[in-house]
């Protein structure tokens, strides 16, 4: 049986590819999991169709995270730590307090996103890149400073 792709199958092909399989295979777990479509001019329009749409909604949620990142790249954070002698730092900046710092901002980051090596152990001024999407990072300017 001949069907058309809807998604990537590493073990059949990428999305859009008509292929052969074997019609239990199809009619069982293809077809009811929305991984393909029976291979038919009229579901070739279908896919067609969805594929404009996602394209379409790709370019805004890109054209979206680009403007994130603009914004992000202007933001400059500061954060007080407590210091010992010669100034060095009790505990770390990590991830997670730039991710509340950023809220403080206004703007919703997961602290998963905030790619963050190791935690700011010292006192400077640090730029930390942040993950706004998939291809997109933004930089913002973190000063950590004595309290």
């Amino acid at each position: 049986m001949k069907v058309i792709l809807r998604e990537d199958i590493e073990s059949l092909g990428t999305a859009g590819k008509t292929v052969n399989v074997k019609a239990g295979f199809a009619r069982n777990y293809l077809i009811p999991q929305k991984l393909a479509y029976p291979a038919t001019r009229s579901f070739s329009r279908v896919f067609e169709e969805e594929q404009k749409l996602k394209d379409n909604r790709d370019a805004r949620a890109t054209a979206q995270a680009e403007q994130v990142a603009a914004k992000l790249n202007n933001v400059s954070l500061e954060t007080t730590v407590k210091v010992g002698e010669e100034d060095k730092v009790f505990g770390a900046v990590t991830a997670a307090d730039i991710a509340a710092l950023l809220a403080d901002k206004g703007y919703k980051i997961d602290k998963r996103d905030i790619l963050l090596e190791e935690p700011l152990k010292a006192l400077g001024i640090y730029n930390v890149p942040i993950k706004v999407a998939a291809e997109i990072k933004a930089e913002v300017k973190v000063w950590v400073i004595k309290e």
